[in-house]
Order: structure tokens, then C-alpha cells, then sequence
């Protein structure tokens, strides 16, 4: 089907453009969507408008064999959309996916760090490192503290920490403008430890690995560049460990850090506002996280539990 490989290169081309997706999404659903078309292609379908309801039900049971459920729901979300998309521009005569049910994802609370193990993990990256003779090994260290302070302080995304530029941050505020899904722009508060940890990574680290290639980026990699995201996931996780504290990804930093503003008093609004959540619904997930800490407290602490 090579006029539907086409068309699916349009498809991420609108994706990219009208829609602001970002290009990890965008590649992700081309992928998904070349798969699919090549299962339906070893299934005898030969052009897209043949393609039925009951074929995207037989890719949909093959898929599941292999991927976990929710890959095959973001698969399946890929799928129809670039059907609706097709149906939309008159390229199809109908649109086989319109009835296409995402697969139901179990629903589960978000993994955090309670309140001490946070400070504990904040408190082994802010310690100096042991061999200070090093700059290299000193300004890595710099930088990785600032890293984990920032992730914590403002619960942004990995993808939007490593995308922020030096202009970014207002220190006289203590705010960061960050670009989010859809390009969409929020700016965040970040605390005194956080500036601190930014201050002493800028002044005395970024210096030292800067060359041609780092350009305005704010955190850099060994070699000069932009860091990447898998090097920030990384050094959560080694400083998890060196910590003692559970292992966890940079995303359970930032439902730590969602979860302590509301246990602290945040309101739902604010919170959603400082994490970029286009739905109230996705927040209220960790009200849900709060309860099971107030229960798990309750039943601890008070004698008639």
C-alpha cells in the first residue's frame, strides 16, 4: 500500500505541525502506523479503503501478543486517528476505526517517595563530591544535583528539563518558563534550594563542559551538548540507590512532587497549572495517592483503626 505510506508521512507531517506534537510522539505514532499497515498488508489487504473494522480487530489481537497493553493502546490511538484524519480530508470513503475501542489500562496509583525519602534523595546529590581535584567529575556533579532539585522542585517532565534554555529561568522571581505538550507554555516556581543548586551548576559547572556545541542550553552533556534524557533517567536512578531510597524513574519525581503540594495544602488548580495538565482529571490522580498515605497514616497512628 504505498499511497498509504504516503499518506501517513502527511499524517505526521500534521501531526507535527497543526497539532504541536512532539517528535518522540510523532515517531512513535509513524511507527505504529507503518506497523499496522504492514500486518494488514500480510493480512491480503491491498488499498486503504478496503481496510475494515474486523482487519483493525485482527492487527489489534496480533499486536497484543507482543506489547504490553499500553503500548497497544497508544497504538491504537495512533491508528485511529490517522483513520479520522484520512475520512476528514475525502481520502478514504469511510472510516473502518470509528469504532475502534482503546484497550481498558488497569488503574494503577503512581509510584512516589514520601517526604523524608525526597529529602534524603535531595540531600546525597547536594553533597560535594569526593574528588573535588576533578573538574570534569565536579561539574557532572554539579549538574546532576541541579538536575534532581529542578525535576523535584517543579514536577516538570524529563523531556521539558532537558529542552530548557538558559533564558528560561528568572532567578529574581524564581520562576522558569517551560514549553510543554503541544508547545504549550507555563511558567513554574522553583524554592531556595533549587536556585542554589541551579546557581553553583551555572557559575562553577556549565563552564567547564561548555564548548561550540552547547549553545543556550541550560544542562549539558559530558561532552558539551544538550543533555539527553536518558543520561537524566540514569542519574535518578544511581542517586536513588546511592540515597537508599526506592528505586525510582524521573517521573516518579514528579508525582513526588505533585503529591507533597497537595499534602501540604496546594490547591487541585494550582497543581494542575504547575504540571501542565491539560485535564483536572489527570491530577486527581494523586489526591488518590494522598489518601492512601492518610490511610496507611491513620492506620498506624491511631489506636481505634
Amino acid at each position: 500500500m504505498a499511497d498509504a505510506r504516503r499518506m501517513i508521512e502527511e499524517y505526521v507531517d500534521y501531526l507535527r505541525g497543526a497539532r504541536g506534537l512532539s517528535e518522540h510522539t510523532v515517531a512513535a505514532y509513524r511507527g505504529d502506523l507503518l506497523g499496522c499497515i504492514a500486518i494488514l498488508e500480510s493480512g491480503g489487504t491491498t488499498e486503504l479503503d478496503n481496510v475494515t473494522l474486523d482487519d483493525l480487530r485482527m492487527w489489534m489481537a496480533q499486536e497484543s501478543k507482543q506489547v504490553a497493553k499500553s503500548s497497544l493502546a497508544r497504538k491504537t490511538i495512533a491508528v485511529r486517528g490517522f483513520f479520522a484524519w484520512a475520512h476528514r480530508r475525502g481520502r478514504i470513503a469511510h472510516d473502518p476505526a470509528a469504532s475502534l475501542r482503546t484497550p481498558k489500562l488497569p488503574k494503577t496509583l503512581p509510584a512516589v517517595l514520601n517526604e523524608t525519602q525526597a529529602e534524603a534523595l535531595m540531600d546525597k546529590a547536594d553533597a560535594e563530591p569526593a574528588d573535588t581535584d576533578d573538574p570534569h567529575r565536579r561539574a557532572l556533579a554539579l549538574r546532576d544535583c541541579a538536575m534532581l532539585e529542578m525535576l523535584y522542585a517543579t514536577g516538570i517532565r524529563v523531556a521539558e528539563l532537558v529542552s530548557m534554555d538558559l533564558d528560561d529561568v528568572r532567578y529574581g522571581n524564581r520562576t522558569i518558563t517551560v514549553t510543554g505538550k503541544g508547545n504549550k507554555q507555563r511558567v513554574v516556581p522553583f524554592g531556595a534550594p533549587a536556585q542554589h543548586a541551579l546557581e553553583r551548576w551555572t557559575s562553577q559547572g556549565r563552564p567547564v563542559l561548555a564548548n561550540e556545541r552547547s549553545g543556550s542550553a541550560l544542562f549539558l552533556g559530558a561532552r558539551g551538548g544538550r543533555v539527553d534524557q536518558r543520561v537524566v533517567r540514569a542519574v535518578v536512578h544511581r542517586e536513588a540507590a546511592r540515597a537508599g531510597v526506592p528505586d525510582i524513574s524521573p517521573h516518579a519525581l514528579r508525582h513526588s512532587a505533585a503529591t507533597h503540594m497537595l499534602d501540604g495544602g496546594a490547591d487541585l488548580r494550582e497543581v494542575q497549572e504547575m504540571l501542565g495538565h491539560a485535564s483536572l482529571q489527570t491530577t486527581q490522580r494523586y489526591t488518590h495517592v494522598s489518601i492512601e498515605q492518610l490511610k496507611a497514616r491513620y492506620a498506624q497512628a491511631f489506636p481505634r483503626a
